[in-house]
């Protein structure tokens, strides 16, 4: 339930701080007086958006805060979960929605304190308040919502979500088998390029690690006389001139010291390890000069791999122009183009593959279809038989109401029970529209087409009373649904709004006192000037103040003692009946 608005430059409102009741909450007071502007600020409050014009005369931005208390005991309710689902959820028994609407610039939503999208604060404004104004509750006459109010009542709405999937999963099947028609030459253009690419850097065999090897080798190419030459020179340093052991190589100094040392060790035996050291260094000193001289040998320069490896990396760098800058990307270019390649290779076998889908789906389709309809019809005469209870008691005895079901037969649609295949929607097969006659002898026709707004009020409280106890919406809003209603009939309404409130909070904005004298709390909406100002201002009415109220209503603001005394029997008339209500409940 919605336990305070806060609401703070918004219109002729300054600001007002309500602490709401549970049950039966109802707003009076003269007309502009700013009562429906309170129930703007809980749209705006649950739809995070207001129009420019709305916010007050001289400020930048309009403020309102609502605190909400969470169901009792419903760990998992949706409201619950999906507070948990966006990391909205809190130890708490309540959370607070907050909104600064700004004239210009981004309005600011927050949940929690956390800031948030208008579509997340719509998804939980729509689990939380059900709206009904002046303008809003004329939806009933708008058909695509009947089948809503008709699933909700057959409890119908996991099955309908299945048949929606299964839908969507047809959609996009279909649009792929589309798409394959349209573009069967595009395809095959796009085939033979993938072809040549594949085949382009497939026939250049490719390796990890190539380039740089290549380009290490080209390196030793070009510089092949230095490298010869360096070769020679460190063999000279070792060995000496052409070989020939001279007293300035490195083999014949070292050669000395081994002689020496072996003279020494014959004296001093502690240095003979010293001297396997140095015999050790000659060996691999020989070695080392075998192996520079060799390769110095065997390097010559080879104008005809030189261009091998030029054309090579040539090739590489006109890969890397096309497909991607280092060989794994190239690579992974090929594999992927591989693989696009191959599903268009098997479009045909995909075509097949999509016509059996399709087939498929539409003949589950057609069976969740065929048991929505079966649900439909059978909750379609109960809903007809409550509504038309729920009309006899706000003295509309003489209207029949019916819940129309029809389909559309199409040879491109889903195969139903009795063989034959209809049009279909997200929702199913079946066309649900709500049909009334409101005078004795006239036939059923569109509600849209033959209620008065006064009648229609009256449909959406028959509705929402015949709904009661399947609508999991916790708060209900009412704002002027009384137009056009007397009140004769005003009184019936109240019981019935007093009765919708004992499973969930109700807000109903009315200028009918029979309605009024029915509220669990009541409040008053009234204007003031204050520093030249228009304030809009909301007080809570108790004991006298609300049955000064109830006259001012019945009789005008200068009412009399005759409208206080009817004020009091209205309202001890509406305490009577509401004590009954409790003893029989």
């Amino acid at each position: 339930m919605l336990l305070q608005l806060r609401v703070k430059d918004l219109g002729i409102i300054e600001e007002i701080n309500w602490c709401l009741e549970p049950g039966l909450n109802v707003i009076t007071g003269e007309t502009g007086a700013g009562k429906s502007l309170v129930i703007d600020a809980v749209e705006a409050l649950l739809g995070g958006k207001l129009e420019d014009e709305a916010v007050r005369h001289e400020a930048r931005e309009a403020h309102i805060e609502g605190v909400f208390a969470l169901p009792e005991g419903e760990k998992s309710s949706p409201l619950r979960g999906l507070l948990s689902d966006k990391g909205l959820d809190s130890d708490e028994d309540s959370f607070i929605i907050s909104c600064a609407l700004r004239r210009e610039g981004r309005s600011v939503l927050r949940i929690n304190g956390h800031a948030v999208s208008k579509g997340v604060l719509g998804q939980i404004g729509r689990l939380l308040i059900d709206i009904h104004g002046q303008s809003e509750h004329l939806s009933l006459l708008d058909r695509k919502y009947h089948l809503d109010f008709l699933d909700c009542y057959a409890s119908t709405l996991d099955l309908r979500r299945q048949f929606g999937a299964a839908a969507a999963q047809l959609y996009t099947a279909e649009q792929e088998l589309r798409n394959l028609a349209r573009k069967e030459d595009e395809l095959a253009r796009r085939e033979e390029f993938l072809r040549f690419q594949v085949d382009e850097i497939e026939r250049a065999r490719l390796q990890d690690g190539e380039e740089e090897d290549l380009r290490r080798e080209q390196r030793v190419l070009s510089s092949s006389e230095k490298l010869k030459a360096f070769s020679y020179e460190a063999y000279q340093a070792i060995y000496g001139q052409d070989g020939s052991r001279t007293s300035s190589s490195a083999m014949d100094k070292l050669n000395e010291a081994i002689g020496a040392m072996k003279k020494l060790v014959d004296f001093e035996p502690a240095f003979k390890q010293q001297l396997s050291f140095l015999e050790d260094t000659s060996y691999g000193l020989e070695e080392a000069a075998r192996d520079i001289r060799s390769y110095g040998d065997r390097m010559e320069y080879d104008p005809k791999r030189v261009e091998e490896i030029e054309s090579r990396l040539d090739t590489i760098r006109n890969l890397k122009r096309k497909y991607g800058q280092a060989t794994e990307e190239i690579l992974g270019y090929l594999g992927r183009a591989r693989q696009e390649l191959d599903s268009l290779s098997h479009s045909s076998e995909r075509k097949a593959e999509l016509g059996k889908t399709c087939s498929h789906l539409k003949q589950e389709m057609g069976r969740l279809a065929s048991e929505l309809s079966q649900a439909r019809y059978s909750a379609a005469c109960r809903l007809a038989s409550a509504v038309t209870k729920e009309l006899h008691d706000l003295n509309m005895s003489q209207v029949k109401f019916e819940v129309s079901i029809t389909r559309d037969e199409s040879p491109d649609g889903i195969p139903l029970a009795n063989g034959r295949t209809y049009a279909f929607t997200d929702d199913g097969a079946d066309i649900v529209e709500f049909m009334a006659s409101t005078n004795p002898g006239e036939p059923m026709k569109p509600l849209a087409r033959i209620a008065s707004t006064g009648e229609i009020s009256r449909f959406m409280l028959a509705l929402k009373s015949a709904l009661s106890h399947v609508d999991t919406i916790p708060v209900l809003v009412f704002d002027e649904i009384d137009i056009g209603v007397g009140g004769r009939s005003g009184e019936v309404i109240g019981r019935k709004l007093w009765s919708l409130a004992q499973n969930r909070q109700v807000i109903c904005v009315t200028h009918l006192p029979q309605i009024a004298a029915f509220a669990d709390a009541h409040y008053n909406i009234h204007k003031e000037v204050s520093r030249e100002r228009t304030l809009s201002l909301l007080d809570t009415l108790q004991d006298d103040s609300k049955i000064q109220e109830l006259a001012a209503m019945l009789g005008g603001q200068q009412f009399t003692e005759t409208a206080l005394g009817n004020a009091r029997e209205l309202l001890h008339r509406a305490q009577l009946w509401k004590e009954e209500q409790r003893g029989n409940g």
